[in-house]
């Protein structure tokens, strides 16, 4: 005896997602200060010499050309200088705020494409159009309040070819071209940023799309 087949309700729509490839230009300097390896090796042997680490232990002389060097972020493959693809979807998302979308919904409809990946720690990376950088040092209180000289990467020129991947059920591409916008304007990258966490920032790090 022929049975009636079950029919399904489908209340979830597949997903879709589109590319759009867009230049960002800096408008201002670009500085990284990425925690180097160097850092975490220290803190690491530090931490497994546990109560003795301190007693009869000799300071060190400070490499600040290595500091300078550790401060980049490289990729592990073509040892070309990247920029944190977090970086500018961080920059995406948090700037949802001014135009009344839910950042949790961005956390979950906007990507950003990477060109390699970190040789520290395998962090995703854009590759960073720009010449070699310049040497930036600065005198900075750390956490503890303790003054510190800081040397950074600092790039006056800088660009970055990215491919950005989006829900179209939350964004359309003039979206995504907007987002970006504002990001590069009210947010930026960066060591200096507008939007940083824990500052005012120094102007550094904004961007636009080039329009060509």
């Amino acid at each position: 005896m022929a049975t009636k087949a079950a029919s399904e309700i489908i209340a979830i729509k597949p997903p879709k997602f589109e590319h759009l490839a867009l230049r960002l230009v800096g408008t201002a300097p670009l500085c990284q200060a990425r925690f180097s390896a160097k850092s975490m090796q220290a803190m690491k042997a530090k931490m497994e010499a546990g109560s003795t680490a301190k007693k009869g232990a000799n300071r060190k002389a400070r490499d600040f050309d290595d500091d300078f060097r550790q401060a980049m972020h490289i990729d592990a493959e073509g040892g070309w200088i990247g920029v944190p693809a977090a970086a500018l979807r961080n920059a995406c998302i948090d700037v949802c705020r001014m135009v009344g979308f839910k950042m949790t919904h961005a956390k979950m409809s906007i990507f950003v494409e990477a060109d390699g990946f970190d040789v520290v720690d395998g962090s995703p990376l854009i590759k960073l159009d720009a010449p070699e950088p310049e040497r930036l040092e600065m005198a900075v209180r750390n956490a503890t309040n303790v003054a510190d000289i800081r040397i950074r990467p600092m790039w006056r020129k800088w660009a970055l070819n990215v491919v950005i991947r989006f829900d179209t059920d939350q964004f359309t591409s003039t979206d995504v071209v907007n987002l970006v916008n504002r990001a590069g304007m009210q947010v930026g990258i960066g060591e200096g940023r507008p939007f940083s966490k824990s500052s005012n920032g120094l102007g550094f790090g904004t961007f636009e799309i080039a329009m060509d």
